[in-house]
C-alpha cells in the first residue's frame, strides 16, 4: 500500500519542509524532540511565527485569513510539523471553535475573534464535560440565566484541558429545561477572567498539571457572547465534535511514534540481538504501520469529500476517531515492550530542559526521553475524550449500518 502525491504536492512538501528547517526555534525544537515540557509561550511564539508566513490557520478559507489550502496540503503541513518535531497549534481555537464561529457565529464576533486567534492573542479552551456529563454530554446542568443583556452562568465543567492557560472558553450551558435535554442547550463565549469563574488544577497519574476543574458563580456573561441561536447549541457542539474527531486521528504524530518505535527496536542492546530481528515483535510493528496506512488514506478520503460537498463532516469521523485512538495506544504500548526496563522510571522534574539527575538514571533519559510510561498512561485517555469508542460505536450502527 503506498500514498501518492502529485509533482506540485510533493514541492509543497519541500517548501513546508524547509521553511520548518529555516524557522521553527531551536530550542522549541530540542523539547519536542526530547520529549520535554513545553510552555505555553513556546507555542504562543511558534503561532506567531506561523501567522507572520501567513500560514497562522492552515486549515481555514482565505475569507477569515487562513491559507485556503485543500485537504491534501493540509495533511502534508501537519505531516512534516509533527516530523519537524514542532508544537501543534492550540487545538481548541483553531481547529474546534474556529469552524463553528466561521459557520454559525456572527460578523462581528468573526471580526474581533478569530484575528485574535491567528495572532494567539487569546488562548481558548474547551468546556463540555461536566460530572455526570462526559460522554451522556447533554445531561449537562451548567444553567445561564438571562438576566437584561446578560446571562448569569452557574455550575463547573470537568476534564478542561489547559484552562490554566486560557483567556477564554467556549461553553455549552443549559438555557432551557423545556422539551428534549438536547433542545434547551446553548453554545456561549465566556471570559475566564470574569469575576466569578475560578480553575483547580487537577494532576494526573504523571503528575502533570495538564487538566483542570473550572467553576461558575454568578459569572456575567454578555448576550453577544451567544453563538448563533439560543437553544440550538446540541447542533453547534455535534459540528465541532466532528472537527476534533477528524483531528484525533493523528496521522502525523502516528507517523513520528513509528519512527521513534523502530529506532528503539533497531537499538543494539548490551547483550543479544535488536528487538526488530524477532520475527513475533517485528509482525507487531508491521501490522500497525499497515494499519496506520489504511487511516491515512480513510482520513484523506473523509477529508476531501467534505471539502468537495461543503457539508459537516458526517459519522465516518467516529471511525478515525475509533482507530486512530487505538493506533495511539497502540505505539506506546509497543514502546514500552521495546524499552523494557527503561520504559519504567519516572521523575517529573526530568521533563524540564535544565534537569540534571542522579547519573543512574542517565540510561533511562536518553534519546527516548521522556520516559515511555508516562506517555503510556496520558495516552489511555485517547479511546475516551472527544466521546468514547463506546458512544462512536453508536454513532457508527445508528448512523452508518442503520441498526
Amino acid at each position: 500500500m503506498d500514498l501518492k502525491f502529485t509533482p506540485e504536492e510533493e514541492q509543497f512538501r519541500d517548501d513546508v519542509r524547509a521553511f520548518f528547517a529555516a524557522e521553527l526555534p531551536k530550542d522549541i525544537r530540542a523539547k519536542i524532540e526530547l520529549g520535554r515540557r513545553t510552555s505555553k509561550d513556546d507555542m504562543v511564539r511558534w503561532q506567531k511565527i506561523l501567522n507572520a508566513k501567513g500560514w497562522g490557520a492552515p486549515g481555514w478559507p482565505t475569507q477569515f485569513g487562513g491559507t485556503g489550502w485543500n485537504v491534501v496540503q493540509q495533511h502534508i503541513f501537519d505531516e512534516e510539523r509533527a516530523a519537524s518535531c514542532a508544537p501543534m497549534q492550540n487545538v481548541f481555537s483553531m481547529k474546534m471553535l474556529a469552524p463553528v464561529m466561521q459557520n454559525f457565529g456572527n460578523a462581528a464576533q468573526q471580526d474581533y475573534f478569530l484575528p485574535r486567534m491567528l495572532s494567539a492573542e487569546d488562548w481558548w479552551c474547551q468546556g463540555y464535560s461536566e460530572p455526570g456529563a462526559g460522554s451522556d454530554l447533554a445531561s449537562l446542568r451548567t444553567s445561564a440565566v438571562r438576566e437584561g443583556d446578560h446571562y448569569i452562568v452557574n455550575g463547573q465543567k470537568t476534564w478542561n484541558t489547559m484552562g490554566h492557560y486560557a483567556d477564554w472558553i467556549f461553553a455549552l450551558v443549559r438555557t432551557s429545561t423545556e422539551g428534549r435535554q438536547q433542545q434547551g442547550i446553548s453554545f456561549l463565549l465566556i471570559n475566564m477572567k470574569s469575576p466569578g469563574v475560578s480553575v483547580r488544577p487537577i494532576i494526573m497519574l504523571d503528575g502533570e498539571h495538564e487538566i483542570n476543574d473550572i467553576f461558575f458563580d454568578d459569572v456575567k456573561v454578555p448576550i453577544e457572547n451567544l453563538i448563533g441561536e439560543e437553544n440550538k447549541g446540541w447542533t453547534y457542539a455535534k459540528f465541532l465534535l466532528s472537527h476534533e474527531r477528524s483531528g484525533n486521528a493523528g496521522i502525523g504524530a502516528c507517523k513520528r511514534a513509528l519512527k521513534n518505535l523502530k529506532e528503539i527496536a533497531a537499538a543494539q542492546p548490551a547483550n543479544g540481538k535488536p528487538l526488530i530481528e524477532d520475527p513475533r515483535f517485528r509482525d507487531r510493528i508491521a501490522q500497525v504501520e499497515m494499519e496506520l496506512m489504511a487511516l491515512e488514506i480513510t482520513n484523506l478520503r473523509v477529508l476531501s469529500g467534505y471539502a468537495k460537498n461543503s457539508k459537516a463532516l458526517g459519522p465516518e469521523v467516529s471511525m478515525l476517531k475509533i482507530k486512530g485512538s487505538e493506533i495511539i495506544q497502540t505505539m506506546a504500548e509497543l514502546q514500552m515492550h521495546a524499552l523494557g526496563h527503561d520504559a519504567l522510571p519516572y521523575v517529573r522534574e526530568a521533563l524540564d530542559m535544565n534537569w540534571t539527575g542522579d547519573p543512574s538514571l542517565n540510561s533511562h533519559y536518553g534519546d527516548y526521553a521522556p520516559p515511555i510510561s508516562g506517555q503510556y498512561f496520558n495516552q489511555r485517555k485517547t479511546t475516551i475524550y472527544a466521546g468514547s469508542t463506546e458512544v462512536q460505536k453508536n454513532i457508527i450502527s445508528q448512523m452508518i449500518l442503520g441498526l
